[in-house]
């Protein structure tokens, strides 16, 4: 028998306001136009052979099993040796370090775990569009403070006036999707002396911690003890290792926090790919690709600012991440003065490059004629790019 000859009981959504994501939106279009993918935040290349290998190793060696529900040892005992050799933070593997599917998975998780229905959690725009439907999704009220508009700096006189006695976390961003901004060791600073008289909870978004460039330090809330104290710091192996598919990061917590965070975890996917996680744990041996990764990128980051250089695009800054914010208001096309969504579906159809509306990171879709490129591509796609790109 059809569906529509069954009756089908009407859902009172849970996420009544989400739609497709503006990154599925852009990445169909771009398939169906042949346009250059710039839009979607994910590498054109391959990893490292020897890290494919040594899945291979990982699964002819038998374990394709179910892990320990936290994750593999042995990957938790490799994140707390770089925890302590990069950030200085003393973390027990068994107890404050949990390995997830994916960092998605592990914010998601860390508000079930610990917003309650009413609780307000602030969140800082422009965002990742996961942390929003998050917080609604354990009935918690979002409250939306704005980065600094152009600078995306953190504005913290607005970010303390925001906390009141119902806030029970916030969700930072640093190295900063869409924006590429990175906070300082001082805004940091300024966080803890902020959070310290509160019993507000910190989730750090570290998700792009190896992307910092022009020689500046990835400021972790693992460098700040009274920041460390009360944060959720959440990791991602697919960013650092060019392995986005496989979705596997981590959540490094106080052993207090890591066991509510275990209790919904357990529930919600109960643990994460064998094989996968025993070969990042060998892999892990040697810090030096992601110590490496910097330079990297700094390197496709500036062959693509180079490139946009002789364009009507103005560069904003971009001190970290995969991400080239661009300001679109100084282009003499006759579609100047589309806003960036439009003006995103028109680059794609007609000058064949794929971008993000900065909008589509904003509660209200704040236009401020801004558009997101990837640069985690290879250089032949990046060049051919910046080929279509010259026509504007």
């Amino acid at each position: 028998m059809p569906f529509q000859a069954l009756h089908t009981p009407v859902l009172n959504s849970r996420l009544p306001k989400v739609g497709t994501t503006i990154f599925t939106v852009m990445s169909a279009l771009a398939a169906e136009t042949g346009a250059v993918n710039l839009g979607q935040g994910f590498p054109d290349f391959d990893c490292d052979p020897a890290l494919v290998n040594a899945v291979t190793q990982a699964m002819q060696a038998g374990h394709n099993q179910y892990p320990p529900m936290p994750g593999v040892p042995a990957l938790r005992q490799a994140m707390a040796a770089k925890m302590q050799a990069l950030y200085g933070l003393a973390c027990d593997p068994h107890t404050e370090i949990t390995v997830t599917a994916g960092a998605t998975q592990a914010i998601l998780t860390t508000i079930l775990a610990v917003v309650h229905p009413g609780d307000e959690v602030i969140v800082l725009e422009p965002c990742y569009d996961s942390y929003v439907p998050s917080i609604e999704l354990a009935g918690g009220v979002v409250v939306r403070v704005p980065l600094t508009p152009g600078s995306f700096r953190p504005d913290f006189e607005r970010i303390s006036g925001a906390i009141t006695p119902r806030t029970r976390a916030i969700l930072i961003n640093s190295p900063h999707n869409p924006s590429g901004q990175v906070w300082s060791a001082a805004d940091m600073l300024q966080l803890q002396d902020l959070l310290a008289p509160t019993n507000v909870l910190l989730i750090s978004d570290e998700v792009y911690e190896h992307m910092v460039f022009d020689g500046q330090q990835h400021q972790s809330a693992a460098r700040f003890p009274g920041l460390a104290a009360r944060a959720f710091i959440v990791s991602s192996f697919g960013k650092t290792y060019h392995v986005t598919g496989w979705k596997v990061g981590t959540v490094v917590a106080p052993a207090t926090l890591t066991a509510e965070f275990r209790k919904v975890h357990q529930f919600n996917v109960f643990t994460v790919n064998t094989p996968m996680q025993h070969a990042l744990a060998a892999y892990m041996a040697d810090p030096t690709p992601y110590l490496n990764l910097p330079a990297f990128y700094q390197r496709k980051r500036d062959l693509f600012r180079d490139g946009l250089a002789s364009t009507r695009f103005k560069l904003l800054p971009g001190a970290g991440t995969y991400f080239q914010c661009v300001d679109i208001s100084g282009l003499t096309v006759p579609e100047r003065d589309l806003p960036e969504a439009d003006f995103c579906q028109w680059l794609t159809r007609e000058i064949g490059v794929a971008a993000i509306p900065l909008s589509a990171f904003y509660g209200n879709g704040f236009d401020q004629k801004v558009v997101r490129f990837c640069f985690a591509k290879k250089d032949t796609t990046l060049h051919e790019a910046l080929k279509r790109l010259a026509r504007l």
